[in-house]
């Protein structure tokens, strides 16, 4: 048998299960996707059932399956997901979608009795965001269903409600709280006071380390062996970064730049406070499985890149996948430049040089000879919202590479042109088998794998700027 840790990694669209073996190499991997249900409002929300029942299952097979001998178990999943549970550990309430729109009373009534969105965001480190500020999910049950907010027996975010499921106990994890959920006051180290003020402390269980385990016989199936709190996936996918170059001996202060519908700059480098300028950016702090702060910026590049190739498939009349068989070419970047063109259309000047809107939807598709130059136009406005999005988190501290993971990182034009915006930094693509899961298995190596850690868990290829 080999021995194995077992990682549930929910996402929103895909649940997988790997296992992984004692040198981090996944060994097996299964998923599976539901389809949303519905909410009481008629609004979409994720099927709480059916993923209670393949969680279930899904560790139920591995358990049984002579040739693995699972050694420990965690969870990771996507955040701002609260499930509530009663004193018997069952759900009240849907699963809501944090894109669920966020009651314009109910947003005026929070900000006016705490102190304004400026203040209680810069003391939350969350930019207002509705019901993303998960704290707000619960705030928005008091007042809209007081019954069933005198049920909640625990508020556990989804994470640790997973965790609840295979172990019985009920905790809060950091990585959870301390991410744009408006509970964590930043400047305190604790529960913002609007959480006592309101009630929320009896139903938020005691915090549990994001890197220790409880000893419990998973589905009572065999014997005891550890079983992780959970961790927030953004939380969860730097780990692996921070095992690799931030470790006593081989520190070396990096951004990982996780790409994907959003393009997410993670500093665990600086710890300066957010200002209001920041935080109208889309900056925010996690916290890591640790308890320290990472200043990190949020663009949506990845949507943008997705909307804008489906536009040039349409008007070039090309496969929308077009641009994986676009190189990098030097000439047509200069010759781009010189021609100093702006966007037009209906922009604020205002976000035509900062983060706030789309650069080249404004753009006029008929002034462009080939789909690679007007391709290698959209890279070049992405790629300047990206520098000054990063830039906010690089500012006073000591880091000297940029780590670029996820779809954007095997886009050689991407690539290059952000090699170029950042000169004076090391630019890396960096390539991570299951970076997320991989970084749920990392929390709780000490109380499973008696080996080392592996070398070699992140690959590196370097771009430099050749404009």
């Amino acid at each position: 048998m080999k021995n194995v840790i077992a990682i549930f990694d929910i996402g929103k669209t895909n649940k997988k299960r790997l296992l992984f073996d004692q040198q981090y190499r996944v060994v097996d991997e299964q998923s599976d996707n539901f389809d949303d249900i519905t909410d009481e409002d008629g609004d979409a929300c994720d099927d709480l059932a059916s993923l209670t029942r393949w969680l279930h299952e899904s560790l139920a097979d591995v358990l049984m399956n002579p040739a693995y001998d699972v050694r420990a178990v965690n969870v990771t999943t996507f955040g701002a997901s609260l499930v509530h549970i009663d004193r018997d550990g069952q759900p009240i309430t849907p699963l809501y979608s944090y894109l669920k729109p966020f009651s314009e009373t109910l947003h005026r009534q929070f900000y006016d009795t705490y102190g304004g969105e400026a203040e209680v965001s810069r003391q939350t480190a969350s930019p207002i965001l509705g019901n993303l500020n998960s704290g707000l999910q619960i705030y928005r049950i008091k007042y809209e269903h007081p019954d069933w907010f005198e049920r909640i027996a625990h508020s556990l975010h989804l994470p640790q409600y997973a965790s609840f499921l295979l172990t019985g106990q009920p905790h809060t994890d950091l990585t959870s709280v301390g991410c744009h959920t408006m509970l964590w006051d930043f400047d305190r180290q604790q529960y913002h006071e609007w959480v006592e003020r309101e009630g929320l402390l009896p139903k938020l269980p005691a915090l549990f380390p994001g890197d220790g385990v409880m000893m419990v016989s998973p589905l009572d199936k065999g014997e005891a062996i550890p079983v992780g709190v959970g961790l927030h996936d953004s939380s969860s996918a730097l780990i692996p970064y921070l095992a690799s170059f931030s470790e006593p001996g081989n520190a070396s202060p990096f951004v990982l730049l996780s790409t994907g519908t959003w393009c997410i700059s993670m500093n665990p480098f600086n710890a300066t406070p957010l200002t209001d300028e920041e935080l109208q950016y889309d900056c925010l702090c996690y916290l890591t499985y640790r308890g320290q702060p990472v200043k990190s910026s949020r663009l949506f590049a990845g949507h943008e890149h997705e909307h804008q190739t489906k536009r040039l498939s349409e008007h070039f009349g090309v496969s929308v996948d077009t641009y994986k068989t676009v190189h990098f070419d030097p000439t047509l970047i200069y010759q781009l430049r010189a021609r100093h063109t702006a966007p037009t259309g209906e922009h604020k000047p205002e976000q035509l040089s900062s983060m706030k809107g789309s650069l080249f939807s404004g753009r006029d598709l008929t002034t462009f000879g080939t789909y690679a130059e007007a391709y290698h136009q959209l890279m070049l406005d992405i790629v300047a919202q990206q520098l000054l999005s990063t830039e906010l988190v690089l500012a006073g501290s000591p880091v000297r590479k940029l780590f670029v993971d996820g779809g954007f990182g095997k886009n050689p034009v991407y690539m290059h042109l952000l090699a170029a915006a950042f000169p004076d930094i090391e630019v890396y693509a960096a390539s991570v088998a299951q970076a997320t899961a991989l970084g749920a298995a990392l929390a709780i190596h000490k109380h499973w794998n008696p080996e080392p850690l592996p070398e070699g868990l992140i690959e590196l290829k370097r771009f430099e700027s050749v404009l």
